[in-house]
């Protein structure tokens, strides 16, 4: 499959906004609301593409044809222990028929160049303990599961 990589234009908007269900494509937990995975994320976009938060940038991945086959996007922002600029991965979403073809990687690696230029010395992101397939590619691409965080429903 050939695509290439590049920063979001207004007109990415709808095909970006529709690849953000695929979020909660893995065994979200029963106590959770699958659309609650993305919904924050399809408002970030959204003030993005309004041009309201200059400290957060998206990426696509897109075939021959200009249609969007992924989605990175990524706000930067001190690091939590350190302070230090960094980086935060907000959203890796790619579309179910483009998985496996090296898209998600390479969204990661121009996500962290692109925030790496802008100075940030670290990245971070969060994702679901059962999402086996996401924690993976995280995994594969140099990313350590430092942190625990630990939920329960009241």
């Amino acid at each position: 499959m050939t695509y290439s990589i590049r920063n979001a234009i207004p007109e990415d908007q709808q095909e970006a906004l529709a690849l953000l269900p695929a979020l909660s494509d893995f065994n979200v937990p029963e106590y959770r609301n699958p659309d609650d995975t993305w919904h924050g994320d399809a408002k970030l976009l959204k003030q993005f593409f309004a041009g309201t938060i200059p400290e957060t940038d998206v990426l696509v991945a897109i075939d021959g044809h200009s249609a969007i086959l992924g989605v990175a996007v990524y706000t930067l922002r001190k690091e939590l222990l350190s302070g230090e600029p960094s980086a935060h991965l907000e959203v890796l979403a790619v579309s179910g028929d483009s998985r496996r073809q090296g898209i998600g990687n390479a969204l990661i690696n121009a996500t962290e160049s692109a925030a790496k230029i802008k100075g940030a010395q670290s990245i971070t992101l969060h994702v679901f303990a059962n999402n086996t397939r996401a924690r993976s590619l995280y995994q594969s691409t140099g990313y350590n599961e430092e942190l625990l965080r630990c939920y329960k429903p009241l």
